[in-house]
């Protein structure tokens, strides 16, 4: 129903002239009520109702405050034609609807709101409603006596105000009914772009600014594909924080993980961090395995494999890869006969044309004898500065350590027709800080020839690498 298009009849409003019923607001400040003859709400626990001719014999009330009492005169069809609510009392057959006087009960918390939405019942406007508390609280009683055109001027005017961060978490915190509800629904997608516009960056923001969210907004950014993050272990790191900081209680804590895990990509986040998901008490441990295996699994397919369990399972977000900075990697580890990493990494053609002229990317890290390591594809002339070519490097990231091992290493790719991996280059090197060793040319191949239409190193427009590395005794 349109606001502005709707007659208005404010003259009308508490006029016994234009009136059938009296309206009588009883207005408690709290105690335990009963009344068997309530209306009862479709969605949620409505007002208690009953009309003034009961004698008491319906209803029992223990230890009641004394209420104040509020009458008014009111018009049955025009409150009948706002909202279902008073439309059901009005006309479902019971004693409520053949009584000239009816009882409402409300807390003294909503009586403003109330009269404001009895008024706006007649006018279709809220003209001495301004500040946001105050527009709230009338969107929250719109909502629990069903005037769908309340809602939406309320909505219509709240949104006109700037977005804050705390006006966005007090939308957030909204009642899970109301959130969602279709009137709503505008004002609770701006509250979440903003969120996710305001935490693109996570890892730059104050901590507390993060742990203050509610539920809700925790779930917009787990939801969202877009996050500027290198992996996803800093947004379960994120969501381990925010659980703690909203609960010290272990069972409740794990019950609030268990509600967020559908919505942490566990399949993208390293096997190091799995692994420590394994002996922690974040998720039972029933539950810890289950995720875990499911991630590691899922990281053990064929890259086609991949294609078709995200296909499958686009309606679950923890199988769809985020933009992250580093890109993820699927890795195999062994400790006999020597320690050993086998790492995976996939590049579409368009990431790999991004890297055109003097571009890279990082992987996410991995381990291998205690240090951390990543893959760095790039695009960088010949030593003869005459030619581009696509060239792979290994970087030693554990920075401030005096560990040092030897890594022999293989870099492979896929190769047409046949699809197996074959070995590019190989070699040995001494990793004792930030360092790196790799090759310029991996591939063997100018940039024209590795990037072209016919190029056998790309398979379904994926380029396929490897990096074996053995640390040897």
């Amino acid at each position: 129903m349109d606001s502005n298009s709707d007659p208005c009849f404010g003259f009308a409003f508490n006029n016994v002239q234009f009136s059938d019923r009296l309206l009588r607001i009883e207005i408690t400040n709290g105690g335990e009520i009963t009344n068997v003859d309530s209306v009862q709400d479709r969605k949620r626990r409505r007002t208690d109702v009953n009309t003034s001719a009961v004698d008491g014999e319906n209803e029992k009330v223990c230890n009641p405050p004394a209420p104040r009492v509020t009458e008014l005169h009111i018009s049955s069809p025009i409150l009948a034609a706002q909202s279902p609510f008073f439309y059901k009392l009005f006309s479902n057959g019971m004693i409520e609807s053949e009584q000239n006087h009816v009882t409402l009960r409300i807390e003294a918390s909503e009586e403003a709101a109330v009269m404001e939405l009895l008024k706006f019942m007649y006018t279709n406007s809220l003209s001495s409603v301004t500040d946001v508390p105050a527009l709230f609280r009338v969107l929250m009683a719109a909502d629990k006596f069903e005037v769908a055109s309340c809602m939406k001027y309320c909505t219509r005017s709240l949104l006109n105000i700037p977005m804050t961060l705390p006006y966005a978490s007090f939308i957030l915190r909204l009642p899970w009914p109301l959130l969602v509800a279709d009137s709503v629904k505008p004002l609770t997608n701006v509250a979440k772009h903003f969120l996710i516009m305001h935490f693109n960056d996570i890892t730059k923001l104050p901590p507390e600014e993060l742990t203050a969210l509610p539920l809700v907004g925790i779930m917009t950014l787990l939801m969202s594909n877009d996050l500027m993050i290198t992996c996803e272990d800093i947004v379960y790191e994120v969501v381990l924080k925010w659980a703690k900081a909203n609960s010290s209680v272990l069972e409740e804590r794990q019950g609030i993980l268990n509600h967020l895990a559908p919505y942490i990509r566990f399949p993208y986040m390293t096997c190091h961090r799995l692994k420590k998901i394994l002996t922690s008490d974040d998720f039972e441990l029933s539950v810890a395995h289950k995720l875990v295996f499911e991630a590691l699994f899922f990281k053990a397919e064929s890259s086609l494999a991949h294609q078709a369990a995200i296909k499958a399972d686009s309606h679950d977000r923890r199988f769809i890869e985020r933009g992250y900075t580093c890109r993820p990697i699927k890795t195999v580890e062994f400790e006999v006969p020597h320690r050993q990493c086998i790492v995976y990494l996939d590049l579409t053609r368009k990431e790999c044309n991004a890297l055109y002229p003097s571009n890279r990317i990082y992987s996410q890290k991995f381990h291998l004898g205690g240090k951390e390591f990543l893959l760095s594809p790039c695009c960088n002339k010949d030593q003869q500065n005459r030619f581009h070519h696509f060239g792979l490097f290994l970087w030693s990231q554990e920075k401030g350590t005096s560990v040092s091992v030897t890594v022999d290493y293989e870099f492979s790719s896929r190769w047409k027709p046949t699809q197996e991996f074959a070995i590019r280059r190989k070699g040995k090197y001494k990793f004792t800080g930030v360092q790196s060793i790799g090759f310029r040319d991996v591939l063997g191949a100018p940039w024209a020839s590795f990037i072209g239409e016919d190029s056998p190193y790309f398979i379904n427009d994926l380029l396929h690498l490897r990096a074996e590395l053995s640390i040897r005794l």
